[in-house]
């Protein structure tokens, strides 16, 4: 049995959940590398990563390099003397960092590689409207998410999954992932599985303005699934022309429906309660959203004080 030190690197929550069970494990964790703090609210106040936070309250010792090719960095990295480095959701690291410790670098990644490369895969999977996904351990190379697979683990997409409801389940499953890869390196008995380069393979590149806008000539399904795919964060969005005016808003909770009708899509129809919007073979009915400048709110608390014109729609 190997004795392993370990380094671990991270930042938001998802790595918080991993970095937690190796700590409740007894495993050696001499440092932890993190972000820098960053200005955040209204305040513009730095504010630590919940690595960071977590760390601190462990008492683990924590490094925060604004270049991980610095020499300085490099150096107090050395001399913590880790055989083993994991990463959960951090960044990209250069040869001469992952390449250090004896026992190599792993990293954690929420899909079932080769599929979902890219950053931001628990979005992918439930937008595509997957019904299962998993998270999948392997070894850092020169590119991102290419490395040898050293263990995978599946977990089932619900039928209205969120990318809220999904990233608990692949924290608790990658926790698990991770403790068994520790172990088998430990051990000694690590296998591992050469990525495949020529498939066609579903990619997750990083969310940005365009691919998290809502298209209305959609079928229902689809667009309740990218809806579902960007709650709680950062949002689907679209433009509602209402009285003359274009805003910009966030929608997070939806359902839909299957049903025929003659309106074109993206108008809206309200009643009492209820904010519905025709789609191309249905309508996606709107239970939660955020105007500018707003917080989130019920589209019924919306009702109560915003009316819709009768050619409001939203593009």
């Amino acid at each position: 049995m190997k004795d392993l030190r370990i380094v671990f690197m991270g930042t938001p929550d998802f790595a918080v959940g991993v970095l937690k069970s190796l700590v409740e494990s007894g495993a050696d964790i001499v440092g932890v590398i993190t972000a820098t703090d960053k200005p955040a609210g209204r305040g513009r106040k730095l504010r630590a990563s919940a690595v960071k936070q977590y760390s601190e309250e462990q008492g683990l010792r924590i490094l925060q390099p604004s270049n991980l090719k610095m020499e300085e960095f490099l150096r107090e990295l050395k001399s913590l003397e880790a055989n083993l480095q994991i990463v959960v959701a951090f960044r990209m690291l250069p040869k001469v960092v992952w390449a250090m410790p004896e026992f190599g670098t792993f990293n954690l990644h929420a899909s079932l590689l080769p599929e979902y490369r890219g950053a931001a895969p628990i979005n992918w999977a439930v937008m595509n409207g997957e019904k299962k996904t998993g998270v999948t351990t392997f070894f850092i190379d020169e590119k991102i998410d290419t490395g040898a697979i050293i263990a995978k683990k599946e977990v089932e997409i619900d039928e209205r999954e969120t990318a809220g409801s999904l990233h608990d389940k692949l924290m608790e499953a990658g926790s698990e992932l991770v403790l068994e890869t520790v172990r088998l390196i430990a051990e000694g008995n690590v296998k591992t599985t050469i990525q495949p380069t020529s498939e066609e393979l579903k990619e997750a590149p990083k969310l940005n303005n365009d691919n998290t806008k809502i298209d209305w000539t959609r079928t229902s399904a689809v667009i309740d699934a990218h809806i579902r795919g960007l709650d709680p964060y950062p949002g689907a969005w679209c433009y509602l022309v209402n009285n003359s005016e274009e805003l910009k808003v966030k929608i997070f909770r939806c359902g839909f429906s299957i049903e025929s009708h003659h309106l074109t899509p993206g108008m809206i129809v309200t009643g009492k309660k209820e904010i519905k919007v025709a789609t191309r073979d249905g309508f996606v009915e709107l239970l939660e959203l955020q105007l500018p400048g707003k917080r989130k709110m019920k589209s019924s608390d919306l009702l109560n004080g915003y009316s819709f014109e009768v050619d409001a729609k939203v593009l």
